[in-house]
């Protein structure tokens, strides 16, 4: 056997000639595209895959009639119903020139359109008919009696821009990448014969959701808001509650086909330059066809993508995002989604409510206390069950073991079976109630709750005791308020349930040591996950439990802000007049 095992060492790891292969080498660097191609495969996907964006123009061409030519084919003109075009007379300074609208019915403003894009453009009004016989303008400004004239050649692009189109956000745009992205999101674009320039006018009027109350992150003492799926909506959202000129918003497009708007949002005076930098660089760096939700793009830019724990916020509510943001986090809203991505996060912040702050904190406190109970017996309870049962008796007292005893005595099953199928009906019933319709929901939980529990437990499959096990473990999963970390418990709560059935206390010791060592290894855009323990760092006001109000006066150490402190050293000074 030792001899086998040598032979096949050797035969992995020892040097073997190949034949048939070409030993000329040529150590020159590539010089041409079709060279790099060559030495790169991901430039011969990437060529491929944008091989059809050759044949669009890439400026705006000054004839309406190939720009027409250009938009109808890039849009299908012919087949899509939702693509308008309206081709019509644009009269400026008395002269009439060739011109149409090119927007996506449904999600622009019709009203919008008719009263500050076609009547100004169409109907005779001062601002179109008047004449100049010279080809010049001629502004005059009276500044201490003295009559200042400037002289500027008439120029098309300006006079309609800053005469003839009355709307509040129009741009002047002249590359064709640039008309599909406004048109994309609902504005309208405006061809005029004769220039190489296209008006960019926002008439956005498609159907959204409006501000409504949080479904997953509710709280009894505290703003009711939740975030929507408009960007621009979340955004003004954080923006009314930091209330700061300092709060910085930057747009970022990811998708090469959906182009999705990302909103990168922190404090410029409090957010440390390097993490805004960092997430600026990973989502800059993400090379990807679409992006659709938020949960998509916190897979895409977390540090470990194979580590089940979560690490980065993710909350449908705007207090708890300007909370993080006013401490010097980096926030991402993704267009479309009512989710919004905080980074860095730790391990605190999942057991953590957007509660919290207002509340005492005493009540807040024994909230906290309460989470961290429910954390531990969500994760080890049924595990621990099992390891007293089969290895540990002599832990219980004799009653109670007794007791657990004669519940078993009728159940023809071994104990791993029977707990691993009362969790898996559990998680079936859990996944079932969230699947259904709203108004048969209860009536899941109670069907499977009840009436399965107790003829499971009365046809002697169950001992009730397991019952109460796994009853007491979904209870504590709910008390969870984050939804990723119920997830993290839910997996490791099987293996749990193993390394007990199989080695008792001793396994899941190793268990705990491997996890908890792990999660020393962990980091979130370069912040130890488990800050402030590990390392220890300063931990006088923003440790797991909070302390009074009055003594916050420093923003998490480990994110390096610009601010050290939030409030100064006697934050009431009503109450201490004289420091």
């Amino acid at each position: 056997m030792v001899k086998n095992i040598i032979n096949n060492f050797f035969s992995l790891f020892q040097y073997h000639e190949q034949e048939n292969i070409d030993t000329s080498h040529n150590f020159t660097l590539p010089e041409t595209e079709e060279e790099k191609a060559l030495f790169n495969p991901s430039l011969q996907i990437k060529n491929t895959s944008d091989s059809s964006k050759n044949d669009i123009p890439k400026n705006v061409f000054p004839s309406i009639n190939v720009n027409l030519e250009v938009i109808s084919s890039l849009y299908n003109t012919k087949i899509n119903s939702d693509i308008s075009v309206r081709e019509f007379d644009l009269l400026a300074r008395n002269k009439q020139y060739r011109a149409f609208i090119f927007y996506i019915d449904g999600m622009v403003d019709s009203n919008a359109i008719n009263h500050f894009v076609l009547d100004p453009l169409m109907l005779r009004n001062r601002a179109n008919t008047f004449n100049n016989p010279d080809d010049y303008i001629i502004k005059e400004a009276v500044t201490n009696n003295i009559v200042v004239r400037k002289v500027k050649k008439f120029d098309l692009t300006d006079y309609i821009y800053n005469h003839l189109v009355p709307q509040n956000n129009v741009k002047k745009i002249q590359k064709f990448e640039e008309v599909t992205s406004s048109v994309n999101s609902g504005n309208c674009a405006l061809f005029v014969d004769t220039l190489d320039t296209v008006f960019d006018i926002d008439v956005k009027g498609f159907k959204q959701r409006s501000v409504d109350k949080a479904e997953n992150e509710v709280v009894i003492r505290g703003p009711q808001e939740a975030f929507t799926e408009t960007i621009r909506t979340n955004t003004s959202l954080v923006r009314r509650i930091v209330n700061n000129e300092n709060l910085i918003i930057e747009n970022i497009e990811i998708g090469k086909l959906s182009k999705t708007k990302c909103g990168i949002c922190y404090i410029k005076n409090i957010a440390n330059d390097d993490l805004v930098n960092e997430v600026k660089y990973r989502l800059n760096n993400i090379d990807i066809d679409y992006l659709t939700s938020s949960g998509q793009l916190e897979q895409l830019i977390e540090d470990n993508g194979n580590a089940s724990f979560p690490q980065i916020i993710a909350t449908e509510r705007p207090d708890k995002t300007s909370n993080h943001l006013l401490e010097g986090r980096v926030a991402v809203i993704v267009n479309g989604s009512p989710y919004a991505l905080i980074v860095p996060g730790t391990f605190i912040d999942f057991l953590s409510s957007p509660e919290d702050a207002n509340l005492k904190y005493q009540y807040a406190n024994l909230s906290k206390a309460i989470r961290i109970l429910a954390f531990i017996l969500n994760l080890l309870l049924p595990g621990l069950y099992i390891a007293i049962t089969n290895f540990h008796q002599e832990l219980l007292p004799t009653e109670l073991l007794f007791a657990i005893v004669a519940s078993r005595e009728t159940v023809p099953f071994p104990i791993i079976f029977e707990i691993f199928m009362m969790e898996i009906s559990f998680e079936l019933i859990r996944e079932a109630s969230l699947r259904v319709p709203s108004a048969i929901g209860s009536t899941i939980g109670i069907v499977g709750a009840l009436i399965l529990g107790q003829a499971a437990v009365e046809a002697s499959i169950v001992s009730p005791i397991l019952i109460i096990v796994v009853a007491i473990t979904g209870i504590a999963s709910f008390a969870i308020p984050d939804f990723s970390l119920g997830f993290h418990c839910r997996i490791l709560r099987f293996i749990y349930i193993l390394l007990g059935y199989w080695t008792g206390f001793l396994g899941i010791s190793i268990g705990l040591f491997v996890h908890v060592a792990f999660l020393c290894n962990l980091k979130s855009f370069g912040a130890p996950f488990l800050q402030p323990f590990v390392p220890a760092t300063n931990r006088d006001n923003k440790a797991y439990f909070l302390a009074p109000a009055w003594k916050r006066e420093k923003r998490p150490d480990f994110l390096n802000t610009k601010r050290e402190k939030s409030q100064s050293d006697i934050s009431m000074a009503w109450k201490f007049p004289n420091h």
